[in-house]
């Protein structure tokens, strides 16, 4: 059965992602009024370079405070030694692509409705990377897509 992806549905996605390292990769990449709920994302490390070498995650977004276009937003960065895990369990939501451009500052109601209103279309996205090109990151990461289309 086909999974119902139109106006007005909430899918719970996953994605698994088998060896990022040094190399941004994408994990969520937006869409244009869905609104993204991140529910965990899980990290495994299969080798480091180094012991302590991190993982990173990461928004390009929109930065409301100083009014640009794709800034990267930290998430987390965390520390990893060989066959550790991490879970990040915090969750956390972004639209799926960016507001109308305005003034700097989160000044005003007219401004969080333009956040909310994503009337332009460049995608919002969700990435994470390894510190050194030899670590290998196994990721799970759970999500809800909803579509307000």
């Amino acid at each position: 059965m086909a999974i119902a992806r139109g106006a007005g549905t909430e899918i719970i996605r996953s994605v698994h992602l088998e060896t990022i390292s040094s190399s941004a990769e994408e994990v969520i990449i937006g869409v244009q009024h869905h609104i993204y709920t991140v529910l965990s994302i899980i990290v495994a490390a299969a080798h480091v370079n180094t012991a302590g070498n991190f993982i990173r995650c990461y928004l390009q977004a929109y930065d409301s405070l100083s009014g640009e276009s794709g800034q990267v937003i930290n998430i987390f960065q965390q520390d990893m030694n060989v066959n550790e895990t991490f879970v990040w369990n915090d969750k956390f939501s972004f639209m799926g692509t960016e507001p109308t451009d305005f003034t700097a500052g989160l000044d005003s109601v007219a401004k969080q409705d333009a956040i909310a209103d994503q009337a332009t279309t460049t995608a919002q996205k969700l990435y994470l990377v390894g510190e050194h090109a030899s670590d290998i990151f196994d990721v799970t990461c759970t999500y809800i897509d909803q579509n307000n289309a």
